[in-house]
């Protein structure tokens, strides 16, 4: 039997006055999820353990069937496995975002979606002029880097505030702070003036764009051990598709092939079908595919709406009715990593829908792929983790 998981990150959410008292999710016209759940078993899985901070992080390690708390790898060391950066037993890998600041706002934690060649060559700039034996800077994709730490073990232990869960708030009493916090309050001063020269970002300016004014580490993670591969853990061979580092990162730590389709990437420019169809494609020589899309998540941190629908629509239209073309010969189980509310702008540890089809999969009272539905069929998963378990069976 071949298996496929598709990952719609951040699909799920809160209902909004605005939509009829119903979630993006519940609003989006998905016909083929919907006919995925008539004919497969519907409910919810608690990806994010209590207590546990409601990241991609924890949530797609549940979805992949490992222990969020058992397995715990720092999500700044996840990403930095993505990008091939090992990690010395003294070294600490933090997420580096390029964000503007205006007036003490945090007014984008992305520099308004800046692009790769953009943010990269910023990058650069930083590495040059402020990367020692201390620090070291690697450019990632769009406004998501990596700093590596050396000789200061202290910082796994500061207290953190994503950039993203303060959006258009105030950054007072958000950036890292505790013992050992001066070294990152230092570097993220001496980073001000050199994003103020760079060339990059006056082009970005006269061209009406968002500048990266400053840097914003979190998330610190340290060289992870003993983690199991997935094949052995479920005897399959499997592979993924994702066009963030963190997947790609957890890839690469769990033993799963990385796949890489052109096209693929983590906002509306996607390309879904050639995403769904060169998964499809790896099931010739593996057992599953793991599809990740970034797209609703990245909709819901910016607050909108129509976007988070337009993302959600077009997964179902572009890869959903494709599996469901499949469907007599393949396993899916679809599901939301974890919410992300647009009145929030961030995640929640709530749990999700998850619709799982295909042969052997029995079916229950779940009729559509909604929160509400899903709650209605009285199935919950938890931990989440054991959703894979039904799905492989």
């Amino acid at each position: 039997m071949k298996h496929v998981i598709l990952i719609l990150d951040g699909a799920a959410g809160w209902p909004l006055d605005e939509l009829g008292s119903r979630t993006t999710l519940g609003y989006a016209n998905t016909p083929n999820l919907d006919a995925l759940a008539a004919t497969g078993m519907v409910g919810l899985a608690q990806t994010v353990p209590p207590g546990t901070e409601p990241s991609s992080s924890a949530a797609c390690t549940s979805i992949l069937g490992y222990d969020p708390v058992a397995d715990y790898v720092g999500r700044g060391a996840i990403e930095a496995a993505s990008m091939g950066i090992a990690l010395a037993d003294d070294e600490i890998a933090l997420r580096l975002n390029t964000v503007t600041i205006t007036d003490g706002i945090m007014t984008s934690y992305a520099c308004g979606h800046i692009k790769t060649e953009e943010s990269r060559a910023i990058v650069s700039e930083l590495g040059e002029a402020l990367g020692d034996e201390t620090f070291r800077f690697y450019p990632g994709v769009a406004y998501r880097h990596i700093l590596v730490v050396k000789g200061h073990p202290e910082l796994l232990d500061l207290a953190y505030t994503p950039p993203h869960d303060i959006s258009d708030q105030p950054i007072v009493g958000k950036t890292p702070h505790g013992e050992g916090a001066a070294q990152l309050e230092d570097l993220m001063e001496r980073a001000r003036p050199v994003l103020a020269a760079s060339a990059v970002n006056r082009t970005r300016a006269d061209r009406g764009y968002l500048p990266a004014t400053d840097i914003w580490p979190f998330w610190p993670g340290a060289a992870p051990r003993g983690l199991a591969p997935f094949s052995e853990l479920r005897g399959v061979r499997a592979a993924m598709t994702s066009g963030v580092d963190l997947l790609n990162g957890l890839a690469v730590l769990f033993g799963i092939d990385r796949l890489d389709i052109p096209g693929v990437s983590d906002g509306p420019d996607n390309d879904y079908r050639a995403q769904i169809e060169g998964g499809l494609a790896a099931l010739e020589d593996h057992d599953l595919v793991i599809v990740h899309v970034e797209s609703p998540d990245e909709e819901g941190h910016a607050g909108n709406v129509a976007g988070k629908v337009a993302a959600i629509e077009a997964i179902d239209r572009e890869m959903v009715s494709v599996l469901r073309d499949r469907l007599g010969e393949i396993r899916v189980l679809a599901m939301p990593d974890h919410p992300t509310p647009i009145e929030l702008k961030t995640h929640v540890g709530e749990p999700v829908p998850f619709v799982l089809a295909g042969p052997g999969i029995g079916v229950n009272s779940g009729v559509e792929f909604r929160e509400t539905a899903a709650s209605a069929t009285g199935l919950l998963v938890d931990p989440g983790r054991g959703v894979v378990d039904l799905l492989l069976g």
